[in-house]
């Protein structure tokens, strides 16, 4: 099994992007557009609501309330890397 780094830092970038730092320096970047197809994400398409993004303890997800979080092995494995 792959060891997925933690989260470390994440911002919001224009395009509903999230720019994610790893404990290991690897930088990804992910767009959560398709994930607002899905009621769940839903509220994401507000983009208020979507730069409120917070690291989870330990820098295991990214959330923006109790029902709306993201893994760092989602964002790991399918965002796009960064130079």
């Amino acid at each position: 099994m792959i060891k997925v780094p933690t989260i470390q830092s994440v911002t919001t970038a224009p395009g509903h992007t999230l720019l994610v730092c790893f404990s290991d320096g690897a930088r990804r970047s992910y767009s959560v557009l398709p994930l607002t197809e899905r009621d769940m994400f839903a509220p994401l398409k507000d983009e208020a609501f979507f730069r409120n993004v917070k690291i989870e303890e330990g820098g295991y997800a990214l959330s923006w309330n109790s029902d709306i979080d993201i893994s760092e092995y989602e964002i790991w494995q399918h965002g796009q890397p960064m130079p």
